[in-house]
């Protein structure tokens, strides 16, 4: 092992303990007792990539009691050969490119971990330290034997694997393990898969759940790191989804029948016609064995990637139950020459490799130490074959096991050219970095990286199993998933080519209670699940929101309606006569300043400072039509729109008002002997208060708006049969901020025209003023009552009501007068007439 630190030093002991050897700590030199793990195919070469499969399905689990040397590991039947082979194959292909890895060749050693943990470490720490008789000092300096593991296809051994492995920086990229645990960056800090991982799979499981309406499932798992965390993710995502769980079952391949016969008295006693199974395939077989056994059909089964696409289950009619089955599977692809390359493989490449031979006599069903007719001759073809080693047409972890090596070549091939550093005697222990960083296209068109966590994205297609013409089942792709699109767009499902359970076109329904008919409402039943509940009559006053409406019992109270939703809107007869009213008086200030315009030369406009009127009969137009905001259905827009344009065009109009007032009582001053006040409040003074007291109101509205905007509300509690929907205020301190500073500022108009009233009459205007502040401080005292008491869409018309009475009033007191002058008495319209002076009152 690559270290000499202490705990380095105690890791290799731990371990040769366990494996039958106990060394001293004062020990200079190491030797194995036993047999040395070597590889079951390998290739010397220039640089080499290690491997670890499951060759075989099962390892005889054994306690070790420690005291003693362990015996070899005994195995089951062959599996994983083909992995091998596609590794293989995948390292002559690059060895072959003159683009990756130019005038490099790489090697392999590819080791069996027989599915057992402890076979899979003792593979990983042979691929870390070679298989020498012989340990001495020098063995802890050299490099590692491989740069970089492909393996393992499970998850709790790769789990092992990459805990022993992960403190030397060694990565470890597998194409099967799918255990969400393994994105623990922490606790597998070299660790990679080109396998999404099961987190996205749950959450996918989950979501298509939900999509076809299946409310209340049942689950079966493999008692594993594999099946307990992707059952944990499932079940949280399917809570939040709104679906139950009826049980969760856990098996093991190693369980006694007993076990599977429990878990099948549980599928039959359910009332879920769904049940979703997370298991591994080997785990799986059994439990399939024991329901062929008692003929249980009806169920619609869920698949995980493990076994949704395992040819097989597939094949096997036993199996035909599962017809309908549907889940998610990795991306299928097409590796062009692979299938030549399979079946090219022959015993006599390799003459003494022992795993050739076990392969050719498992395939064949044949043996090369029988001379009898059942004895292998070697002239056999693989191309004759039709099983699940040579057919290539489905790939899908097979292409996981192929872009596993190209990551680690192209890791390889980046990390040499930055580093321009000689292939062969020199090595770089920033393979792991590199890879982290990795990033290209491989032939089949799929783009592959890892994120912060090791993982590529999660991209699944939906699999759907269908009756093939010859009786077995065939996998037909109906939908995808992935991760990266939008919650609304990652989940695509053509349901219309589906086949359910039992060959069926009939949807299948899995609820624990059924929908509530009209007029009743959900009652949980006491001690069960949400899922589960008895249907009620609607009473009085109750309210359903389940699909996200608001309802209502009708009079009869023999089903639920939907509550009427009040605001003042422009088609009821109300909304109407005010936005006519508002029109009508945006006409009214349109023609009064045409009228202005056109006698824009004559004394009585230039006596009453045009400049100003202008400005007011323009925020009187604004003050009309800001009362339309008021009308329609409340959004986040219009109710921050409605009270920041009413509280700022009705400031700029008192500004208008309050400065022809000061101005007034400036020009009287004016005529004193002596006087000089004008200079004071000539016309850039006039529109810089006009600007700077608008602006004070816009400040407070900008506030307003920043710290609690109004938002559109439901209110529920005035009226129990309707709701209002309404602008609710955010802060109510910014409410009154805006009407107190408009309020303040009409006070102070009103004050200040009342001074001037009896000024000369042929010059002041004054007494007009004066009554259209009476007006407007009499329309707004006497609205906060009003707007306070009036429910509903009244609240807001009385709002509309007083903006267009103090609008009318101000419009009609200032310039009925003037218009009258104009239009009725154009003879008083002179200079004589208003530089006239008549009798002078006191203030």
């Amino acid at each position: 092992i690559i270290g000499n630190d202490l705990r380095t030093v105690s890791l290799l002991q731990l371990l040769l303990l366990v494996y039958g050897v106990c060394v001293p700590a004062s020990a200079q030199i190491c030797r194995l007792l036993g047999q040395p793990a070597l590889p079951l195919l390998s290739a010397q070469k220039d640089i080499n990539i290690g491997a670890i499969f499951s060759f075989h399905k099962s390892a005889l689990l054994k306690i070790q009691p420690f005291t003693s040397k362990p015996k070899p590991t005994i195995c089951g039947s062959l599996r994983g050969f083909k992995y091998a082979q596609t590794l293989i194959f995948t390292i002559e292909e690059i060895n072959n490119s003159t683009q990756l890895l130019p005038g490099v060749s790489l090697g392999y050693k590819i080791y069996d971990s027989c599915s057992s943990i402890s076979q899979t470490v003792l593979s990983g720490m042979s691929l870390m330290n070679g298989y020498e008789e012989t340990l001495s000092d020098t063995s802890c300096s050299r490099p590692p034997a491989v740069h970089a593991i492909v393996g393992e296809s499970n998850s709790s051994p790769t789990m092992a694997l990459a805990s022993v492995v992960g403190p030397f920086s060694l990565p470890v990229i597998s194409h099967f393990a799918t255990c969400a645990c393994l994105s623990n960056r922490k606790r597998f800090p070299s660790f990679f898969r080109t396998i999404p991982s099961d987190y996205y799979q749950s959450r996918a499981l989950a979501q298509l759940v939900k999509h076809f309406g299946w409310t209340w499932v049942g689950t079966v798992r493999s008692r594993g790191d594999y099946g307990n965390n992707g059952i944990a993710a499932f079940e949280e995502t399917a809570k939040q989804e709104g679906i139950c769980i009826e049980y969760s079952e856990a098996i093991l391949s190693t369980d006694p029948k007993e076990q599977f016969l429990k878990t099948l008295e549980v599928i039959k006693k359910g009332t879920a016609r769904v049940v979703l199974a997370f298991v591994a395939v080997g785990d799986f077989i059994p439990l399939l064995n024991v329901i062929a056994q008692h003929n249980i059909t009806g169920i619609q089964w869920v698949g995980s990637e493990s076994w949704i696409t395992y040819r097989t289950f597939a094949e096997t009619k036993e199996y035909s139950f599962l017809s309908g089955a549907v889940g998610f599977a990795i991306a299928n692809a097409k590796l062009v020459g692979l299938r030549e390359f399979l079946v090219n493989v022959h015993p006599d490449q390799e003459p003494k490799n022992e795993l050739l031979k076990e392969f050719w006599e498992t395939v064949f069903q044949c043996s090369f130490r029988s001379n009898r007719s059942g004895g292998c001759t070697g002239s056999e073809k693989l191309a004759e074959l039709q099983n699940e080693y040579t057919d290539v047409s489905e790939l899908r972890i097979v292409n996981k096991v192929y872009t596993a090596v190209y990551a680690i070549a192209h890791t390889l091939h980046n990390e040499y050219k930055s580093t321009e550093t000689n292939y062969v005697s020199d090595f770089s222990s920033q393979v792991l970095e590199y890879m982290r960083d990795v990033r290209f296209t491989v032939k089949t068109g799929e783009e592959i990286f890892f994120d912060s966590s090791g993982d590529p994205a999660a991209r699944y297609d939906l699999i759907n199993w269908q009756p093939a013409d010859d009786g077995s089942l065939q996998f037909k792709h109906v939908g995808f998933y992935d991760s990266s699109l939008s919650s609304e767009q990652c989940l695509q499902v053509i349901q219309e080519h589906m086949i359910w359970a039992g060959n069926s076109r009939q949807f299948p329904v899995s609820v624990c209670s059924e929908s509530c008919p009209p007029g009743t409402r959900k009652a949980v039943q006491k001690g069960r699940p949400v899922c589960c509940y008895d249907c009620i009559l609607c009473a009085e006053g109750e309210i359903n929101n389940e699909t996200g409406k608001i309802y209502w019992s009708n009079d009869g109270k023999d089903k639920c309606v939907l509550k009427v939703v009040e605001f003042l809107s422009y088609t009821e007869i109300m909304g109407r006569v005010l936005c006519i009213f508002s029109f009508f008086g945006m006409l009214l200030t349109a023609i009064v300043s045409f009228l202005f315009y056109l006698h824009k030369e004559t004394p009585i406009v230039r006596a009453n400072n045009s400049e100003l009127s202008f400005l007011l009969l323009f925020s009187l137009s604004l003050c009309f039509l800001c009362s339309l905001t008021f009308i329609g259905r409340p959004t986040e827009w219009s109710c921050m729109l409605r009270h920041t344009a009413f509280g700022i065009t009705f400031v700029l109009c008192i500004s208008c008002v309050l400065g022809k007032t000061i101005v007034v009582l400036m020009a009287f001053r004016a005529t004193l002997p002596g006087s000089n006040v004008m200079k004071w409040f000539g016309p850039l003074q006039q529109r810089l208060s006009v600007v700077s007291l608008s602006l004070i109101q816009m400040i407070i509205c900008v506030l307003w708006l920043t710290i609690s905007p109004p938002i559109p509300y439901m209110n529920l509690s005035y009226y129990r049969e309707k709701i209002i929907l309404e602008c609710n205020l955010g802060s109510a301190l910014g409410f009154w901020a805006v009407l107190g500073y408009t309020g303040l500022l009409s006070i102070l108009c009103f004050i200040l025209a009342f001074l001037a009233r009896k000024l000369p009459d042929n010059f002041n205007e004054a007494k007009f003023i004066t009554f259209s502040m009476l007006i407007f401080c009499a329309v707004w005292i006497t609205f906060i009552p009003a707007y306070i008491s009036s429910p509903g869409k009244f609240t807001v018309a009385v709002q509309i009501f007083a903006i267009l009475a103090s609008s009318f009033g101000l419009l009609f007191c200032i310039f009925a007068p003037k218009c009258y002058i104009i239009l009725l008495k154009p003879e008083k319209n002179t200079k004589k007439q208003m530089m006239g002076k008549s009798s002078s009152k006191a203030l």
